[in-house]
């Protein structure tokens, strides 16, 4: 049965409270942070901060961010993803090409603890909105700014999408198959690691200034995260520059395995499936080809340790597809099941949405759209005394201008209205 958690706009819910409590403040409850900048590796930083709790602030241009027209569109014209990045956030649009609009962006930021930017490096300097200039006026401020090749060096102020990035920082080459071209996962997997290696280097940072949730600063003394795209995929690289520089190897694309680690790959099987397949512990490598039907296998010291399965490799892939293509997808994950062998389906978002792990988990929550109910996913990690939750879905371009610009800046509504008339807001 799914358990769905709705939320609206209106009426804030907790997922785990089971509606029977008030909502419990999130892990960041009492931090503010502007977002500047579009599309997906800043915001998607501010969108984890939010989701745990954050006071986020969206600063869009009056067009809004591309992404709430990007992809698949809801009846009214909305972009899906849009409803899960924009979730919890306070929008406000400004032309930061205006001075009025700077000196508005200004005053939101003094009264923020962290900004997070992804324009081009020397944008915010053009503008007068540099890091050091901001700081003069709110020394505890946490800068994050992603780009594709970070602040500093040759490449700083190169446009850097994630494709390239991704090429750059050595994913895309060790991709795929030998001798063919390199392939990409069919997603924006560049972006996403900048926007949690941001978050994650906004955290360190108040930690290091002494911010507290909902308490007063504990001492002085922000700093700027830097964080280029690129950077976050190298991140990913395990030891392919050490391996290069003891040995001179260099770590080749390789299918559907991976380098060094002998059994796991993906097999077919009889009903036209795949199975996936980790069976390279010691324990685990016997107890596979029992499964598989190969004891002699399991005992044989050509296969002991995986270091000669490596040199062997070939030999156990072929008597391991030959035993997957006997059984169907369900037949041998029973089989593996048994075996205590770790193995897998491989998951479009069809099975995921129909999987129980995953409704048990708690990993989709249903927001109402103006296009009606909408899951979205939920985001991890997962804290038990300070959880996060989506309180609304991705709001309307600029829905929190007289919120923020009159409430929070205390503009007067006529003085609202005269910006809004020059294209300000």
């Amino acid at each position: 049965m799914r358990s769905k958690s709705r939320v609206s706009p209106s009426e804030p819910t907790d997922a785990d409270s089971g509606g029977a409590s008030a909502p419990v403040a999130g892990a960041l409850a009492g931090l503010r942070v502007v977002e500047l900048g579009q599309l997906l590796a800043g915001p998607f930083c501010a969108t984890v901060l939010g989701y745990f709790g954050a006071e986020v602030i969206k600063v869009e241009t009056r067009a809004g961010d591309p992404i709430r027209t990007w992809r698949a569109l809801d009846g009214d014209g909305t972009s899906y993803w849009w409803h899960s990045l924009g979730r919890n956030k306070r929008c406000v649009t400004l032309d930061l090409k205006q001075e009025a609009g700077r000196a508005l962006a200004r005053r939101l930021i003094e009264r923020a603890d962290v900004l997070i930017e992804n324009f081009r490096p020397g944008t915010l300097e053009r503008w007068g909105l540099d890091p050091e200039a901001l700081r003069a006026a709110r020394p505890e401020l946490v800068v994050a700014r992603i780009s594709g090749y970070g602040q500093t060096g040759p490449k700083a102020r190169q446009p850097g999408y994630a494709s390239v990035c991704e090429a750059f920082g050595g994913l895309r080459y060790v991709n795929g198959f030998p001798g063919e071209r390199p392939v990409r996962a069919n997603l924006s997997v560049g972006d996403t690691l900048a926007g949690l290696h941001a978050a994650l280097g906004v955290l360190m940072a108040l930690i290091r200034r002494g911010w507290r949730p909902a308490a007063a600063d504990a001492a002085p003394g922000g700093q700027v995260v830097d964080v280029a795209i690129f950077e976050a995929v190298y991140n990913l690289m395990e030891a392919v520059v050490p391996e290069y520089s003891g040995a001179g190897l260099v770590r080749e694309p390789a299918g559907s395995t991976i380098t060094g680690i002998v059994p796991t790959n993906t097999y077919a099987t009889r009903d036209g499936k795949w199975v996936v397949i980790g069976g390279n512990g010691e324990a685990i490598f016997q107890r596979l080809m029992r499964a598989a039907g190969r004891p002699e296998m399991a005992e044989d010291p050509r296969f002991a340790g995986n270091e000669n399965r490596v040199k062997h490799e070939a030999e156990l892939d072929r008597a391991l597809s030959e035993w997957t293509a006997t059984l169907t997808l369900e037949e041998a994950l029973a089989a593996l099941a048994a075996a205590e062998v770790p193995g897998g389906p491989i998951y479009s978002v069809r099975e995921m949405m129909e999987d129980e792990q995953y409704r048990a988990r708690g990993l989709f929550e249903t927001v109402e759209t103006a296009g009606g109910a909408l899951e979205i996913p939920a985001l991890v990690p997962r804290l038990c005394a300070t959880p996060g939750r989506t309180t609304w879905p991705g709001p309307a371009i600029g829905a929190h201008n007289e919120e923020v610009f009159c409430g929070l800046l205390g503009l007067a509504p006529d003085e609202l209205a005269a910006l809004r008339a020059q294209g300000v807001v």
